[in-house]
This record gives C-alpha cells, sequence and structure tokens, in this order.
C-alpha cells in the first residue's frame, strides 16, 4: 500500500508548506515514502492551466526536507514560465527525489515512484533531470505511461540534453546580437560553469563556432575529459566568476547569480541553462541591469529539453523539436525589447509575458 500525503492550496498562511515564500500559486505538493524501497520524494504542480504539469525528476543528496522543499517549489514554478514563454500546451511540475544518485539508485524504486505517478491520474508527467536518466524513465515507465524522455525505441526522443544546450546556444547568439551588435560567437570569450550532459553539448557548439571556452566543474574527472576533448581552458570553482569573458554561461546548479557573485562578475552577458540562476530575481535582475549586464531569462534559454519531451506526447519528431527550440532566438530578442521599451528588466518582461498568456488561458476557461 502506497503511503500518499497530499497539500493543497492556492494562497500563503502558515506551516511549512502554506507559508513558504515558493509556495503561493501552487496547485498541489505530494509527498511521497515507501519503506521498502527507501523512496521519499516530493511532486510539486506549480500550474496546469496550460495544461497538465510536466517537468523533471531531480535525485539529489539534500541535506534537509527543508531544503528539498524549496528546490522543488522553486522548479515548478520555473516550468510554469519555461512552458508558457515557449508557447507549449503544458502546465509546470518538477519533482525531486532525495538520495545520491551514484549510490542510491534501483530499478524497485523508480518503480514504485512510477505508481506515485501514476495516482496522479496524468495531471503531472515525469522526465530525466539532475541525476536521473532515460534509463531511470524506462524503470518508471514500467508503472505509469506518464513519462517522457525516454529512448527512441520507446517511442522517445532519448537523452534531450543535446536539445537543450541548443536552446542556450541560440539564446546566447541572441543575447551577443543585442549586445555586441552580432549574433557570431567566433572569438568571444565565454565562461562555462558546469559540464554535465547539457554543460558539456553547450561547449560542443560553442568551440565549433570558434569562441573561447573557458570551463569550470566539481567533478573534476569530468571536467579533465572535456577540456582535452574540446580544448577548453580550466578554472576553479571558486575563481568562475572572476574571469574577465564576454559571457557566462551558468549550467549547474541554481542561485549562482547573489549579491556576492554579481558584485564579482566581469563579463557582458549572463546566457545558461541552470534553472532559477537567480537568487533573488527582482533585486538581481536589477543589479545586473545596473551593471551593464545583460541576462537572458533561464526559464526561456534552457526550455530545449521541455520542448523535446513535449514533442514526444504527439509523436516524436526530432527535426520538429529542433526547429521550436530554434525559435528561441526570436523570442529571446523580443523579450529584450519590452525590456528595454518598458523599461524592466529581462526577467521582469519574460514574466509579463507569461502573466498575459495564462490570464488569457484563464479567461478561455471561466
Amino acid at each position: 500500500m502506497l503511503d500518499v500525503k497530499e497539500v493543497k492550496g492556492t494562497q500563503t498562511g502558515s506551516g511549512l508548506i502554506f507559508g513558504h515564500p515558493s509556495f503561493a500559486d501552487h496547485e498541489q505538493v505530494v509527498f511521497c515514502y515507501d519503506k521498502n524501497t527507501g523512496l521519499k520524494a516530493i511532486i510539486a504542480i506549480h500550474d496546469t492551466t496550460l495544461g497538465p504539469a510536466l517537468g523533471g525528476t531531480r535525485m539529489w543528496n539534500y541535506q534537509s526536507e527543508a531544503e528539498a522543499l524549496n528546490d522543488v517549489l522553486r522548479l515548478s514554478r520555473g516550468m510554469t514560465y519555461k512552458a508558457a514563454i515557449s508557447g507549449l500546451g503544458l502546465g509546470g511540475g518538477k519533482a525531486v527525489i532525495f538520495g545520491d544518485s551514484k549510490t542510491q539508485k534501483t530499478p524497485e524504486l523508480f518503480r514504485r515512484y512510477g505508481e506515485f505517478i501514476e495516482t496522479l491520474s496524468g495531471k503531472y508527467i515525469t522526465a530525466e533531470d539532475v541525476g536521473t536518466s532515460t534509463s531511470d524513465m524506462v524503470f518508471i515507465h514500467e508503472r505509469t505511461k506518464h513519462v517522457t524522455g525516454l529512448p527512441e525505441n520507446l517511442g522517445g526522443g532519448g537523452d534531450p540534453s543535446p536539445v537543450t544546450a541548443f536552446g542556450v546556444y541560440m539564446g546566447m547568439k541572441a543575447s551577443a546580437k543585442q549586445q555586441f551588435g552580432s549574433e557570431q560567437l567566433n572569438g568571444k570569450r565565454v565562461m562555462v560553469q558546469g559540464v554535465g550532459h547539457v554543460g558539456q553539448n553547450l561547449v560542443r557548439l560553442l568551440t565549433e563556432e570558434g569562441a573561447i571556452v573557458t570551463v569550470s566543474d566539481i567533478n573534476q574527472e569530468n571536467l579533465n575529459a572535456v577540456a582535452k576533448q574540446y580544448g577548453a581552458s580550466i578554472v576553479a570553482p571558486d575563481k568562475v566568476y572572476e574571469q574577465a569573458v564576454d559571457i557566462y554561461a551558468p549550467c549547474a546548479l541554481g542561485a549562482t547569480l547573489n549579491t556576492e557573485n554579481i558584485g564579482r562578475l566581469k563579463c557582458a552577458v549572463v546566457a545558461g541553462a541552470a534553472n532559477n540562476q537567480l537568487a533573488d530575481e527582482n533585486e538581481h535582475g536589477r543589479m545586473l541591469l545596473e551593471k551593464g549586464i545583460l541576462y537572458a531569462p533561464d526559464f526561456l534559454i534552457n526550455a530545449g529539453g521541455l520542448i523535446n519531451v513535449y514533442s514526444e506526447l504527439k509523436g516524436y519528431n526530432r527535426e520538429q523539436a529542433m526547429e521550436h527550440t530554434r525559435k528561441i532566438y526570436d523570442t529571446t530578442l523580443e523579450i529584450f525589447a519590452k525590456a528595454e521599451a518598458e523599461s524592466l528588466t529581462t526577467i521582469q518582461a519574460a514574466k509579463a509575458i507569461v502573466e498575459e498568456r495564462l490570464a488569457s488561458a484563464r479567461q478561455v476557461k471561466a
């Protein structure tokens, strides 16, 4: 018998969930626990106005339940923005599993997790994320059809990382055009922080165009391999922000753009794949603007992976997914123009477009 604990609400109040600063407007939060497999997970569904909530499942060795809750709430809200800004018929959701992805994964754990997802009757659709892979999605698929990011032999698109990286690349080229007058990245100095699947694919695209790439990662073995393969320079993680580069691309975990780090930046553009890059969207979006640094909203330019798995819901077509992802370039320029015309930060401009689309959809439903 599965033990599912559920919390629903649309407004903040008191207590761990309702009083949480990131809980506002979430439709549902589900806590999942199974003693036999050791599964502990949280599924957060932020908004289903535009469609079912689709978002990956992250497996991370969280230091506390509060840390995990904060992460999943911020990530699920970001998925709502990502789907809406990309014109997808999806809502926003996300999930996290407590545990070390290198030592605590088992097929039984993911099968049991799939059973939890099935109880939500399609309101939440999962996919891979940090710490999970296409092979993990196969085990989930044994228990529910509400999963994407499947291998090609099961009708999926395989690893979405290359498409995510391509979207970031498109957003970066649009940012270069806005800030430097040309979309060409040849000769541009780019600092890529985090060279996991997405970061590595981004490094490949950048070096193919002739950018001068510097990389950093806490995984030294992977870092050395990527640097050797693409001829990139390496810097220590604590030296990332002082690098004199044209573009800083955060591609690891979020909140790297905070008061301290923004003060250390020596770049003209921030455009990367990480989610929730701004520790505080209003304060730090304004700080970047005042410092003359152009910020490409993360939930827009890293939407390629979501676009890719969304394609699976209607019959996967890689060419169509790539073409939709290519449009990130034009949308990024539109947001920059809106921000400039209305004296907004770029994150404010992007969020305004999202809210307009959600409001319109709610009126139609009403």
